[in-house]
């Protein structure tokens, strides 16, 4: 049954061949802007031309370092400089990495509490205001353009922990597929398991076949991701291919298909201790974990795996048992076959490297997944059968 929802979702998407020109006209000239980016490529790929370009008539300074995986430290001096320097509007450049971290800046630039890592542990429950603040995306992955939530890490405590609130959509989004064109190939593999991630996690949950607005357009993300894949790994400059994936990474998670529906989420909560514990990617965590999560809850799972198999990957086995085996080692050779590698030992990791991830799911006393049934026993046992 469709559960009750409301659905708002405030942010503007900018989309297009030179889009980014038009955030003149989006933020006030009267702004003390502060742009945001990560490492810098944004230099060599002419973004940041264009993006200065675009603001030559406001105030501008800049905040460069943002990490891949976005550390909370990090974050807090930008913070510091935000208040020194009077900073009244936003601007993320770069991936999904650089605006989460911006979302939680402009939350935390305005937080009335003692300790901003409170806004971490109540997951943003307790963010009462935020800087406004718009992005210029050029990676393709985690929907946090049009979205309210992010993920930051601690790197003193090796913790990595999700946020959302009403106060963090971004007001505008710029989406311009040419900005892709300079990414290393690994990068467009992160983001196309990412995204691809992103769809299960809301899609491939109960045994449930009657949410039919929802599950379609989950399958469309889905095909668009399958079908485009060899030609954004073989072609980086077929413009429809990456304007076909930069918009379907933006509809992953953008809330629209997680309306009325269950969501899981665990092989998220899983994978950013992979993160936060040993350094690897995000996409490659999600890539480890998906295929033993789905092992271990195949029978609650059941339809929608095999509907995933007939409708994804042209599936069609007589024999249920095999029509869900088959489907999981489909998902496991998509991801290989886009480059991401999907076994701990792929990443130098063995079996000494469980018990922390297990600890602290036991520590915690979480409970994951769509019926809340995946604790620290059902963790073990995913990640055993991912050595």
């Amino acid at each position: 049954m469709m559960k009750n929802f409301i659905y708002a979702n405030p942010t503007k998407i900018i989309f297009g061949k030179g889009s980014i020109a038009n955030i003149t006209s989006e933020i006030p000239v009267s702004s003390n802007v502060l742009v945001l980016y990560g490492g810098g490529s944004i230099r060599s790929n002419g973004v940041y031309d264009q993006v200065m370009s675009a603001l030559s008539d406001h105030t501008v300074l800049e905040f460069s370092g943002i990490e891949a995986n976005p550390h909370y430290e990090t974050c807090l001096k930008a913070v510091e400089f935000i208040k020194k320097n009077n900073i009244d509007f936003l601007l993320a450049v770069g991936g999904g990495s650089v605006l989460d971290a911006t979302k939680f800046i402009a939350a935390a630039s305005q937080f009335t509490g003692n300790n901003p890592w409170d806004i971490l542990v109540k997951h943003g429950h307790n963010i009462e205001t935020a800087l406004p603040f718009g992005a210029v995306i050029t990676l393709p992955a985690t929907g946090s353009e049009m979205n309210n939530g992010g993920v930051i890490t601690r790197a003193a405590t090796e913790e990595k922990l999700a946020f959302s609130s009403t106060h963090t959509f971004p007001i505008f989004s710029v989406l311009d597929p040419e900005t892709t064109y300079s990414l290393p190939i690994k990068q467009i593999s992160n983001g196309i398991v990412d995204a691809f991630v992103h769809v299960i996690e809301q899609y491939l949950t109960v045994n449930s076949n009657k949410l039919l607005l929802q599950d379609y357009m989950a399958e469309s993300i889905l095909q668009v991701l399958v079908q485009e894949a060899p030609a954004l790994i073989q072609n980086g400059y077929d413009y429809d291919s990456r304007a076909n994936f930069m918009w379907a990474a933006t509809w992953a998670l953008n809330g629209w298909i997680a309306c009325g529906v269950e969501e899981d989420w665990a092989t998220h909560m899983i994978g950013h201790e992979l993160t936060a514990l040993y350094g690897l990617d995000h996409a490659q965590t999600l890539a480890i974990i998906l295929p033993g999560l789905l092992h271990i809850m195949k029978i609650q799972k059941s339809q929608k795996i095999a509907r995933l198999g007939q409708v994804i990957f042209n599936i069609h086995e007589d024999d249920a048992e095999r029509q869900l085996d088959l489907t999981i080692q489909a998902i496991e050779k998509f991801f290989n076959a886009v480059g991401i590698k999907t076994c701990l030992s792929d990443y130098g990791l063995n079996s000494e490297a469980i018990a922390p991830i297990v600890a602290r799911f036991a520590d915690r006393g979480w409970k994951l997944g769509e019926c809340k049934n995946i604790e620290s026993e059902q963790i073990k046992e995913i990640l055993e059968l991912r050595l």
